[in-house]
């Protein structure tokens, strides 16, 4: 009778996936204490990122932005109180910091960190009223080539997709019309 060895070779293939719960809001300005009231609703829907657009804050005024439970806070505004978006990443995550990025004007805030040994970049973008597809279009170039499957854009990029929708102005983009 022969004797067969049997060679056990066991391989696991270890994937680390991560929960974010991210909710976006366009605040139209937190200046007045009752526009601060998606701090109540933010409570209750328990995000691990809470992502602002719109907050009207200049520098000094900032700390309208301090909450229990979110000491990491990235923003970025102009030098008048207009535009200015804001990221607060919540305490119940492990989130370390590695790069930065924001415009001068307050439209853009892009943070790059980690969370739970996996790379994560969140674009935080307010496109202006003015301009915005020519805008968007000119981010999503700078972004070409850092755009893959660890990054999340979120924002308000005031491009209305029906004539329906516009409510100032601003011309609709061709591409973005109504098949009629």
């Amino acid at each position: 009778m022969e004797k067969h060895r049997i060679n056990w070779k066991t391989s696991f293939n270890v994937s680390i996936n991560i929960y974010l719960s991210i909710i976006t809001l366009n605040v139209n300005g937190l200046n007045a204490s009752i526009k601060r009231e998606w701090q109540t609703g933010q409570k209750k829907q328990k995000p691990t990122i809470c992502c602002l657009q719109e907050t009207h804050l200049r520098a000094k005024d900032t700390y309208k932005l301090k909450m229990r439970g979110w000491e990491k806070t990235f923003h970025t505004n102009g030098k008048e109180k207009k535009a200015g978006v804001v990221i607060l990443v919540s305490d119940k995550i492990d989130f370390k910091m590695k790069a930065i990025k924001k415009d001068k004007e307050g439209h853009y805030l892009m943070i790059k960190g980690s969370t739970q040994e996996r790379d994560i970049t969140i674009d935080n973008i307010y496109a202006p009223n003015i301009g915005a597809p020519r805008y968007i279009q000119q981010i999503l170039t700078d972004m070409k080539g850092g755009i893959n499957r660890n990054k999340i854009i979120v924002g308000d990029l005031n491009n209305p997709l029906t004539s329906m929708n516009r409510f100032s102005r601003q011309e609709i983009n061709k591409d973005n019309r109504d098949p009629k």
